[in-house]
């Protein structure tokens, strides 16, 4: 019997077909390009993604251009999420240090730092987890998209720091944001400066 774990999903004309064995992809002639997905995997693929696939059929790896963009609700959803999660740290730990002090010129001194930590720290926050192996921030990865180059690839710290310091830009012009509803990439004035896009895996 078949195992299961050699059992492709084949999408054929926009429709997930299957699943097949190894033989009877043969028989259909799979292409490098052709999207497969076993039981194991968590979203499909293109044939020549798969180690297996491409020692059985000869396919060369090649770049996989993303074509599954981030909308701009999903983008804004996350960034509230890591606000929220940034925010929410720094906080609760000045709201444990007030409790401790009695002196009123420090618990003001200690609630207007948090106006420069929380930027500061969300700057940081960002620069670090996009260009980490996750690609995506705590909030990006609850919504399941992230942050890469121009071919799909991983950003550099120096990518993802000028990401984010041109952000700036966005935010005061606001334009910059809103031109993510008019480009086919999505792209917000600060991912057309870096070269960067916001990508969703699923395919369906």
């Amino acid at each position: 019997m078949q195992s299961s774990r050699n059992q492709y999903v084949l999408v054929i004309n926009g429709k997930p077909e299957g699943p097949f064995s190894i033989e009877e992809l043969k028989v259909r002639r799979i292409k490098p390009a052709d999207f497969v997905k076993t039981p194991e995997m968590v979203d499909y693929k293109e044939a020549h993604e798969l180690e297996e696939l491409r020692e059985i059929f000869g396919f060369k790896k090649r770049t996989v251009m993303p074509q599954y963009f981030a909308a701009f609700d999903q983008r804004l959803l996350a960034s509230v999420l890591d606000w929220f999660f940034i925010s929410g740290f720094y906080i609760v730990i000045a709201f444990t240090a007030i409790l401790f002090i009695y002196d009123s010129p420090t618990r003001m001194l200690i609630g207007l730092s948090l106006l420069v930590i929380i930027p500061i720290m969300n700057l940081v926050y960002h620069i670090v987890m996009e260009s980490s192996a996750t690609q995506a921030t705590y909030g990006k990865q609850i919504l399941k998209i992230k942050v890469t180059d121009i071919e799909g690839k991983r950003i550099t710290p120096g990518k993802a720091i000028a990401r984010n310091v041109c952000k700036i830009f966005s935010f005061v012009s606001i334009v910059g944001y809103l031109m993510i509803f008019f480009n086919r990439h999505q792209q917000g004035l600060h991912d057309l400066i870096t070269d960067t896009l916001v990508v969703k895996d699923r395919l369906f």
